[in-house]
């Protein structure tokens, strides 16, 4: 018996929608945070990285919560629009956006942190305002932490099991993700198809850290021979 080919299509569009998602998302809040001081920045900052340190279960509680029919958002979306996100895919999105958004939060910030103010400064100089400064400069520098947190969030979007489990439910066809269909098959028994999905998973996490890994030696490695080039 073959492997169903479904759980997997349905893991890389839930990993890409979240990702997209995630990106648009980060880059103008990491921005904001950073380059703005305000009252209750650090209790934002706490709630953005929340979902790394809470359980993936009470992560897809509280989604249920909000998104469920009785729930603030999720009464709102079913009267007003017809949507409803509990046991659909839009709810498996919904996870791995929330509990992948704090790593791309992470490392595009730490990017924006490591910018050289002098040259945003000498970008104003020349009459260049904060929105041109922040896509003509600060992003660019940064763009190296943005690509490393696009890859760590889609990972963790295709990883995602506990949040997804609790809002999206394991419905094959419609819900189920590949990790959803591992718990499902080792449950039922099926060990042949359980282990074709984990060395799937296996194989290309280890990609994506080998990946980042190299590409990181090697950036380290082309500006510092660029540092040499201006000695």
């Amino acid at each position: 018996m073959g492997v169903n080919i479904i759980p997997i299509l349905l893991s890389l569009k839930v990993a890409v929608a979240s990702v997209l998602i995630v990106t648009c998302l980060s880059i103008p809040v990491a921005g904001h945070m950073v380059k703005r001081k305000f009252p209750g920045k650090d209790i934002i900052e706490s709630l953005i990285t929340l979902p790394l340190v809470l359980p993936p279960s009470v992560v897809g509680f509280i989604l249920l919560y909000i998104f469920g029919k009785n729930g603030p958002l999720g009464r709102l979306l079913e009267s007003m629009f017809n949507v409803r996100i509990v046991f659909t895919i839009w709810g498996a999105i919904i996870a791995a956006v929330v509990v992948s958004f704090p790593l791309m939060y992470q490392s595009v910030k730490a990017s924006i942190e490591s910018v050289d103010p002098n040259l945003e400064n000498a970008a104003r100089t020349l009459g260049a305002g904060e929105f041109k400064v922040f896509f003509t400069i600060t992003l660019p520098l940064a763009w190296n932490g943005v690509l490393a947190g696009f890859v760590l969030a889609f990972a963790r979007s295709l990883g995602e099991f506990g949040a997804t489990l609790m809002i999206a439910g394991n419905i094959p066809g419609r819900t189920q993700t590949m990790p959803l269909a591992i718990y499902f098959y080792s449950e039922a028994g099926m060990s042949h198809e359980a282990i074709v999905l984990v060395l799937i998973m296996t194989i290309f996490s280890f990609a994506v850290i080998y990946g980042l890994n190299h590409w990181g030696k090697g950036s380290a490695h082309r500006k510092a021979k660029k540092g040499d080039s201006y000695d």
